[in-house]
């Protein structure tokens, strides 16, 4: 590779952790910007529009959430948020992949099959 060209990086690198099935934070992620910046803290909530974003904040004097990092851009915004609620909804079916693959010991009586039990 000529010495002016880098291997390409993701824009976005996403982590999806703690998924909860119910109330209004649905998980939490981490997001690394280029492979230069990392954000942690971010949260995917639900919302009675549906699901949002949520930017790591604090609380000001006056009682108001300001976020501490935040896309600086309508556009940028939109992005940020499209790939991050897409890794969570990957998340989520990977998730329900793997629930799939891992029968009962039930279900796998009833078609037939061994059950491996542990000591």
């Amino acid at each position: 590779m000529p010495n002016n060209m880098t291997p390409a990086v993701p824009k976005y690198d996403v982590k999806i952790h703690s998924i909860r099935p119910e109330g209004s934070c649905r998980a939490t992620a981490s997001v690394n910007v280029y492979g230069d910046f990392a954000v942690r803290g971010i949260k995917i909530m639900e919302g009675s529009k549906g699901l949002f974003i949520s930017m790591p904040s604090y609380k000001a004097g006056n009682g108001e959430y300001k976020d501490i990092c935040f896309p600086c851009t309508k556009e940028a915004k939109a992005e940020f948020d499209k790939t991050v609620l897409g890794a969570y909804q990957q998340a989520l079916t990977q998730g329900q992949t793997a629930a799939q693959k891992q029968e009962s010991p039930t279900q796998q009586q009833e078609q037939g099959q061994p059950v491996m039990g542990g000591m």
